[in-house]
């Protein structure tokens, strides 16, 4: 969450969400969302440093896993 804020957000239960388009907290497990190309280093950079291994970067053109827990 410290490295892109605009996309993440701390809620009630201590947890750090993905944000959507319209700045609404997604709750659901699995949620995605579309990263501004401006913050997708800083993203990477989330997913890289997630001490839960529970943020998934994807490309959106194969859905291929380019940071997180599943990627090569």
């Amino acid at each position: 969450m410290q490295y892109a804020r605009p996309v993440f957000e701390m809620d009630l239960d201590g947890l750090a969400y993905v944000k959507d388009e319209a700045d609404e907290l997604l709750l659901e497990p699995g949620a995605r969302t579309r990263v501004p190309l401006d913050l997708v280093t800083d993203v990477i950079a989330s997913a890289k440093e997630c001490p839960g291994n529970c943020i998934h970067v994807a490309r959106i053109s194969d859905g291929k896993e380019i940071a997180g827990p599943d990627a090569s």
